[in-house]
């Protein structure tokens, strides 16, 4: 295309750029569209049914899509914009109509929905909320002798208002597990009953107000937390092992006995439940004492959380399950701090996923470090582990390192790890020839 061409279609574009918009086109149009406003309105006031609702919807689809396309121009340009006496210009004037019919359209769109239903649906969804509480809850005994009733006053309502004949179940232990069931079971039934919004209206009413009951009746049932931390462990029987207290408080005591009878759930229960570092601090030196396998999950989210007694309980427990490995093995190449009692305890539970990991840790600069890791390769036992302590053993500058290593090769046994340490006999360092006295060549029986 040439320059003058160029420079024609530029003028051109520029023409039909600066083409007036008939604003009186769009005046008339928006006045239109506020007599369909109001007709739409008198058909919603007037709508008795779904079906009158579906076809205000479709009404008010149509007009939106209509009404959608209109464009309205943006007002010319100023020279003095600061002018307060100014009148507002025809597209600001046309602007806000559009918007004000936007707005009205907008409040119609959602009468509409608030004049749906209600439909079974809903009833389901109430049931269906009512059971969650009851089951996403801790309660009482009075709590749950409550809830027993609130739910057979719900199914004398329920079955008289759906005609039908669901009962409590003994599904299950525990009372809410039994709700559950039967709560279920009436959400079934309102799914089988396959209610209509219009015939069934006044039916899906009384239902409705039927659950708002159940759920008022719930919410007012005893909870756990609407106890005394001391009520609640005196009702979780806590402190039936006391004959007399010994000791003081006595928590602790019941604790001891606790222990003692190896009632793991209750030492346990009061870890959660006594907000006490007093109480944590024995409870915590109980388990690692007992090392019960009921507490691996409470132990985990604690070490989780980067407490260091929590990983020895883990160790102490002792059972190499993926999730121990992998929530102590975080700590590996972590602060000393964390170090220590991770490697211990990888150790312990003869974690052979962190034979490779841990040995990596044998070039720390940290000669801790590398003691730590030296001691549990030795404690898991596995034969990967000889070469790279049998390299420490020979070279790492720092004794204490040497004689951990030594010690570890002793603790695998094998008769090429034992060969290793009995070289040592004459070492410069003492706990090094000593670890080589234990050696003995003989194949173990």
């Amino acid at each position: 295309m040439s320059d003058d061409e160029s420079a024609g279609a530029d003028e051109t574009d520029t023409e039909e750029e600066r083409e007036p918009v008939d604003l009186e086109a769009i005046r008339d149009d928006l006045g239109s569209f506020e007599d369909d406003v109001e007709r739409l309105e008198s058909a919603l006031e007037a709508a008795d049914t779904e079906d009158d609702l579906d076809v205000v919807e479709a009404d008010l689809e149509a007009f939106r899509d209509e009404f959608d396309e209109v464009e309205i121009p943006e007002p010319p340009e100023t020279e003095d914009d600061d002018e307060e006496d100014e009148e507002p210009a025809p597209e600001e004037v046309l602007q806000e109509r559009y918007d004000e019919i936007d707005s009205d359209v907008s409040d119609l769109e959602s009468d509409l929905e608030d004049q749906r239903g209600p439909y079974g649906e809903d009833v389901v969804s109430e049931i269906e909320s009512a059971s969650g509480t009851i089951t996403g809850t801790r309660w009482t005994e009075e709590g749950n002798a409550e809830l027993l009733a609130a739910v057979d006053d719900f199914l004398e309502t329920f079955n008289e208002l759906l005609d039908t004949s669901v009962t409590r179940t003994d599904e299950g232990d525990e009372v809410p597990t039994q709700l559950e069931a039967t709560l279920e079971d009436a959400a079934d039934a309102v799914d089988d009953a396959d209610l209509d919004a219009d015939d069934d209206a006044e039916t899906i009413a009384g239902l409705l107000e039927c659950c708002d009951d159940l759920q008022s009746d719930i919410d007012d049932s005893t909870e756990w937390t609407d106890l005394k931390v001391r009520e609640q462990m005196r009702r979780e029987g806590f402190y039936d092992v006391l004959d007399h207290v010994k000791d003081f408080p006595p928590e602790w005591h019941a604790l001891k006995v606790h222990e003692k009878r190896g009632n793991v759930e209750m030492i346990l229960l009061a870890l959660e439940t006594f907000d006490s570092d007093f109480m944590e601090e024995h409870c915590l030196e109980a388990l690692e004492r007992m090392g019960p396998e009921e507490a691996i999950e409470p132990m985990l989210q604690k070490a989780n959380r980067r407490d260091t007694a929590a990983m020895s309980i883990l160790g102490k427990i002792g059972v190499d399950s993926d999730d121990v490995v992998e929530t102590l093995l975080d700590y590996v190449d972590s602060n000393p701090n964390l170090q220590q009692p991770a490697f211990r305890a990888l150790g312990e539970v003869g974690a052979e996923d962190a034979v490779q990991p841990i040995a990596n840790q044998l070039v720390d600069e940290n000669p801790d470090a590398r003691s730590w890791a030296a001691r549990a390769l030795g404690l898991i036992g596995d034969t990967r582990a000889i070469e790279p302590l049998a390299d420490v053993l020979a070279d790492d500058d720092e004794d204490r390192v040497r004689a951990s290593a030594a010690w570890a090769l002793n603790q695998i046994g094998t008769a090429a790890a034992l060969e290793i340490v009995a070289n040592y006999g004459d070492d410069r360092a003492y706990l090094v020839q000593a670890e080589a006295e234990k050696v003995s060549l003989e194949p173990a029986a």
